[in-house]
């Protein structure tokens, strides 16, 4: 007589494992490949890619931090072209977050004023001043 046995529990135990680790490869990569997205469009005004886990260890969410431009009353151009750099990065995913709107939206906002600035006195941030 043969005498064969199955552990049911180790067998069970395999496949949970294996699609959990199946679950974090597919949300590390889209998580991943999202906050990439906006690394890359961000240059340096980009930090590091941050990857949110759950107690169980799987991914849900991610950020990139970026530096906000602050209105720079004299050379409001240059505060012009870091908005433009953050509104690219919030937006260049395909799929933005509603956080990433909010990024955008604020990026315009100062992007607005400066704008203002400038077309009030369009001479700003063209002189050369020669100190001596």
């Amino acid at each position: 007589m043969f005498d064969v046995r199955y552990n049911f529990n180790s067998l069970y135990s395999s496949a949970m494992n294996q699609q959990k680790q199946d679950l974090i490869n597919k949300n590390y990569n889209e998580i991943y490949h999202h906050e990439m997205a906006h690394k890359a469009a961000g240059g340096n005004l980009a930090g590091s890619i941050v990857i949110e886990r759950n107690s169980d260890g799987i991914p849900i969410g991610g950020h990139v931090a970026i530096k906000m431009p602050s209105l720079d009353r004299n050379n409001p151009q240059k505060t012009i072209d870091d908005a433009n750099t953050v509104i690219r990065s919030a937006m260049a995913p395909s799929d933005p977050s509603a956080q990433d709107y909010r990024v955008a939206n604020q990026a315009r906002a100062i992007k607005s004023q400066a704008m203002q600035i400038k077309n009030t006195n369009p001479a700003l941030g063209k002189k050369l001043d020669i100190q001596g």
